[in-house]
């Protein structure tokens, strides 16, 4: 694959704001219960996003709710873009 593939797995951290993704992956380096707790707001494998700001946190839209994320934990959230 492509480094410039469309479709190209990156951290949900480098998706300029307005861009939509599905998550693919969470990183096994999230705290098991950080975790939990995003996968409990939505952010979870399969899930559609859209990125509404990347500073000073990154900020996600998932279904109707709003999460934020810290660039830390948004570096090991995996997405491909749509």
């Amino acid at each position: 694959m492509s480094t410039h593939d469309h479709n190209a797995r990156v951290p949900l951290a480098f998706l300029l704001p307005g861009a939509r993704a599905r998550v693919d992956a969470l990183d096994d380096a999230i705290d098991p219960t950080q975790r939990e707790q995003i996968i409990a707001y939505g952010l979870a494998p399969g899930r559609p996003v859209i990125v509404l700001q990347q500073h000073p946190m990154t900020l996600v839209m998932i279904d109707e709710v709003e999460l934020a994320l810290e660039d830390s934990v948004a570096r090991l959230v995996w997405v491909i873009r749509k």
